[in-house]
């Protein structure tokens, strides 16, 4: 099914959200403007003034307005999880430039957590896991094995793009006007 993009009332993407709960935004008279195609439309009862029955629809973007949807730091790196990692690395083990399915993979830290690295975007990359096990707790140099691309830190737009497998077009352009032209989703 799909979600909504929410956003902030400056045009910032916020989160994906069920179609139910940008309904409820709706009705509640939150919605301050949107874009793209209406992808839902709910009905509710019949007026006994005017016997009209009403309805309410949404749009594929939302901007939210107050603060419940706003972004606190536009610059905040967002959340790593393996899923956004695996996306962000297209699949590709980053040591052996295997494509895998998302449970062959495992995410590796380039400087492993016990030496001082940390769980972070520019620490981390894609392994199958065997080079993750050969790999072990030593850093690519000491494994002898060289990272075959660089980690970064994908921007929110991107971020928003690789949490959600199920996009719209029109949400798609909003979100890639403003991804980086270094970002991997254009390799």
């Amino acid at each position: 099914m799909a979600m909504i993009l929410a956003l902030d009332m400056s045009g910032q993407p916020s989160r994906w959200i069920m179609i139910e709960e940008a309904i409820t935004y709706q009705a509640r008279r939150m919605v301050a403007w949107s874009l793209g195609d209406v992808v839902a439309t709910y009905h509710g009862g019949v007026s006994r003034l005017t016997g009209e029955r009403s309805e309410l629809s949404t749009h594929s973007i939302i901007a939210v307005k107050g603060n419940a949807e706003a972004v606190r730091d536009h610059h905040a790196e967002p959340y790593l999880t393996n899923g956004a990692l695996f996306a962000r690395d297209r699949h590709l083990c980053g040591y052996c430039g295997g494509r895998f399915r998302e449970r062959d993979l495992s995410r590796d830290h380039v400087v492993p957590v016990h030496r001082g690295g940390r769980d972070r975007w520019m620490n981390v990359v894609t392994a199958c896991r065997a080079c993750n096990i050969r790999k072990g707790g030593r850093t690519p140099e000491g494994a002898h094995m060289p990272l075959l691309y660089a980690p970064y830190v994908p921007n929110r737009h991107e971020h928003l793009i690789l949490q959600n497998r199920r996009i719209l077009h029109d949400q798609m352009e909003y979100l890639l006007a403003r991804v980086p032209r270094h970002s991997r989703l254009f390799a």
